[in-house]
């Protein structure tokens, strides 16, 4: 029920009537002209005041406060010299080694029988494979693999034409059943 309040004015619209339709999530809809205009202003008395002021003392309120602890947090991560991760990173290193750059032709065996198996292969995968230093590896690479910087194997390394040896379906049946 509504409660009068304040002033309300009904006017008759003036303008051509107006079609409004507003629809619910629910599927329910609404729809009608506008036939009256209706202001409604609200009596200037003790009570609206009184409102307005909480209003504004409401919106004037910090969103956040700030305290002062009598003593420290104790529950929060302390800083460590080194997490686990790392300190099992570098056992695994010290158990390899470093890597030692091999013979050009033994990496280039290494990374031709790769692409036998696989078309498509990133970096961090040929360094696991061949076990030599990247930057070597990238050398290698360049001189027989182009790299793939856009579409579907974005970010991986293949042979280049003349360097591919791939069997076809027909060939491979034929090596099986031979």
């Amino acid at each position: 029920r509504f409660r009068r309040s304040g002033n309300v004015k009904v006017h008759r619209s003036c303008e051509s009537p107006a079609v409004t339709a507003r629809e619910d999530p629910d599927g329910i809809s609404l729809e009608g002209m506008v036939v009256h205009r209706a202001e409604c202003r609200p009596v200037v008395n003790d009570n609206y005041m009184k409102l307005k002021k909480l209003q504004l003392q409401e919106s004037t309120k910090p969103q956040r406060l700030s305290q002062q602890l009598e003593k420290a947090v104790t529950t929060i991560f302390k800083p460590v010299a080194n997490h686990d991760f790392n300190l099992e990173h570098d056992k695994k290193k010290k158990t390899e080694g470093k890597m030692v750059r091999a013979e050009r032709q033994v990496v280039l065996d290494m990374c031709f029988s790769a692409f036998e198996k696989h078309q498509y292969y990133n970096i961090k995968d040929l360094v696991d494979i061949t076990k030599q230093p990247v930057t070597y590896l990238k050398e290698i690479m360049r001189e027989i693999g182009t790299y793939n910087s856009k579409g579907a194997h974005k970010s991986t390394w293949e042979l280049k034409p003349e360097y591919r040896h791939y069997q076809s379906a027909e060939e491979e049946e034929e090596m099986h059943t031979a």
